[in-house]
């Protein structure tokens, strides 16, 4: 990874962060305005040069670490992703939106233009694309931080590892081992509870799990994940294959195994 400024030097130029919004609700911004005195600390490390949830405040770029929000859903915006590629030194992908297509990708499983009749009382006025994609289907992306939203620990650590030049402890495999790791009892074996663990990436804390309740794939696929295996279990816990189809599409509905499998 090429050496960037260093911002702790006097003399040095602190790094450019921008900050970028495409199709999304903006809750992974605002994970990263949650970060409180972490993120105090982050914006004495960097000049928060393009932030729009932050500050009114816009600096030109180019940019050395770029923060994308959102998907790809208009054609104004896959002009716009290129834009914000060629300004940015590392780009970084922030939640589901942004690394699957978020659930706005169900659109891709049917025909967008029914939907649009039916929630906007003049269609004609709507332009869209047919579908909503990640923003790695349209430019190299240096890093990807999924959830729905995002870890606000994990957004500072990957935040820290490209300012001191070295690679995101971020953790790839599945909930099922930060579940084992807190001591709590698998909701699928000892209740019956359809969960996703298995298949999920770990990041959310095992918020669910914690309450009694089965995951909901916030974080999207784990590294390897065996989506068949499990949806097999899933129908001998008496799980409907429809209730199967819906588990899946959902955060991340677009993403690779988890569309795979709610379509075999």
């Amino acid at each position: 990874m090429p050496a960037k400024p260093d911002a702790g030097t006097p003399g040095k130029k602190k790094p450019k962060l921008a900050v970028w919004k495409f199709a999304s609700c903006d809750g992974c911004q605002l994970s990263l305005l949650d970060c409180e005195d972490d993120l105090l600390a982050v914006a004495g490390a960097v000049e928060i040069a393009n932030f729009p949830e932050a500050s009114r405040a816009v600096v030109k770029g180019p940019y050395d670490v770029s923060l994308v929000e959102g998907s790809i859903t208009t054609t104004h915006d896959a002009e716009r992703i290129h834009q914000v590629r060629r300004a940015s030194k590392f780009l970084i992908t922030i939640g589901a939106c942004a690394t699957s297509g978020g659930i706005q990708a169900l659109r891709n499983f049917q025909n967008v233009d029914d939907y649009v009749s039916i929630v906007y009382a003049s269609p004609q006025y709507i332009s869209t694309l047919k579908t909503s994609t990640p923003i790695d289907e349209h430019i190299h992306v240096d890093f990807e931080l999924r959830g729905c939203p995002v870890n606000k620990h994990q957004l500072i650590e990957v935040l820290n590892a490209f300012l001191n030049n070295r690679k995101p402890n971020i953790p790839k495999h599945s909930l099922c081992v930060e579940c084992k790791r807190k001591g709590l009892p698998c909701v699928m074996v000892a209740q019956g509870i359809a969960c996703l663990g298995p298949i999920t990436q770990a990041g959310c804390g095992v918020l669910c799990p914690s309450y009694n309740r089965g995951c909901y794939a916030c974080f999207g696929p784990m590294e390897t994940p065996n989506v068949p295996s499990l949806m097999d279990w899933l129908e001998q816990l008496g799980v409907d294959k429809a209730d199967i189809v819906r588990a899946l599409q959902t955060y991340n509905v677009n993403a690779k195994a988890f569309r795979k499998g709610s379509l075999a």
